[in-house]
């Protein structure tokens, strides 16, 4: 799939913007704050119907605007797909070939995107939260049904969480509402903790050669989900509902205390381990690196292998924090096959043909330029 053009209305710095781009490789050149991570930003909006830098849609808005707009010619393999976001103060509108869609999870999947950004380093070495949205939004752009599931567990969690808090501190509940809830919040989080397992599995099919490839041979990694709740990926349905079932029983009292709940997939990890060593605890910052680079270019076979076409690539500011090796190894495996845009200060230091032959945008204030 790629992007053929993007049109851009009040986004952020931008009060138009209408963009041809080729098919290969797009490179955004300009210095800090001039408006290039923007338009990287408003193709991940554009794929995901949300931003990764703020939850705040109304920053997305120009300043002095009362609504934005993304508009995009998309070409997936059976044609042209006209996709549309609308963002106004009263919320957002997604639009598939004209047509208004009734929920944003039906939209989210028309176009996949994989984002590969400085922040993305602190995939391995942040907190489990940004482990946890990484399998979210990942799985969500190759399964809309995990999205659904998804935001009925974060309903049920947010019931369950708002009876615990009104009975804080006692030793029991009365509720009936809350073992209702509890039911559905364990039927819920089943689905979603089978799917992450699936996908864990699927990824680390992928990822493992890719790393032993960019660490020339040196190094294994192994990804491991580790549901807080102890679920075994090997059980069915009915065993792992019982069993997590079972766990909210015993820290109910704690649960109390804390008027939140303790075990579910929204406490769940996901640990990176190479050679048998903890990357998060013990690896170094290269190691760290090759880590990110393995999972971004796995994510890439992944939705090829799950979708039948190759995702865009979204690279923001991210070529010049990569030694050349690795920088080489990622323009390698993308170079022909893979719809590109790159964001960066200078493209000088940069040899490889990939970037020589890419189509250039001179980006300076909010106006970009060939």
């Amino acid at each position: 799939m790629r992007i053929d053009r993007l049109e851009l209305t009040n986004y952020r710095n931008y009060e138009t913007l209408d963009l041809a781009f080729s098919p290969e490789i797009n490179v955004f050149i300009g210095e800090n704050a001039q408006g290039k991570t923007n338009i990287m930003e408003s193709l991940y909006v554009l794929s995901m119907a949300k931003s990764h830098r703020t939850s705040n849609d109304k920053e997305l808005i120009r300043w002095d605007a009362d609504y934005g707009k993304i508009k995009a010619d998309v070409h997936r393999k059976y044609g042209k797909l006209p996709l549309e976001i609308s963002l106004s103060k009263k919320g957002k509108k997604a639009k598939v070939n004209h047509l208004e869609q009734r929920k944003l999870s039906d939209y989210v999947g028309q176009l996949n995107v994989v984002m590969f950004a400085p922040e993305d380093l602190h995939l391995v070495k942040g907190s489990p939260q940004v482990r946890r949205r990484f399998i979210d939004m990942e799985i969500g752009q190759i399964s809309p049904v995990y999205l659904h599931d998804l935001v009925t567990y974060q309903k049920l969690l947010k019931q369950r969480n708002h009876i615990l808090k009104q009975n804080y501190g006692k030793p029991s509940i009365d509720d009936v509402m809350f073992d209702v809830y509890t039911d559905q919040f364990i039927e819920a989080a089943v689905k979603i903790i089978q799917k992450r397992y699936q996908f864990m599995e699927l990824l680390q099919q992928w990822a493992e050669p890719i790393h032993h490839g960019i660490s020339r041979g040196l190094e294994q990694l192994q990804i491991r989900y580790r549901p807080i709740s102890g679920l075994r990926p090997e059980w069915t349905p009915e065993e792992m509902a019982s069993f997590l079932g079972q766990k909210l029983v015993e820290v109910r009292k704690r649960e109390l205390e804390r008027g939140v709940t303790l075990v579910g997939p929204h406490r769940d990890e996901l640990q990176f381990m190479v050679n048998g060593y903890d990357v998060q605890t013990f690896g170094s910052q290269g190691q760290q690196r090759t880590t990110a680079l393995s999972l971004k270019l796995a994510e890439i076979e992944l939705i090829k292998q799950e979708v039948g076409e190759a995702p865009v690539l979204l690279l923001d500011d991210v070529l010049s924090e990569l030694d050349d090796f690795r920088q080489s190894h990622l323009l390698n495996t993308i170079k022909g096959s893979v719809q590109t845009f790159v964001t960066t200060t200078s493209v000088e230091g940069i040899q490889h043909d990939t970037i020589q032959n890419a189509r250039i945008f001179e980006v300076s204030q909010g106006t970009v330029k060939e």
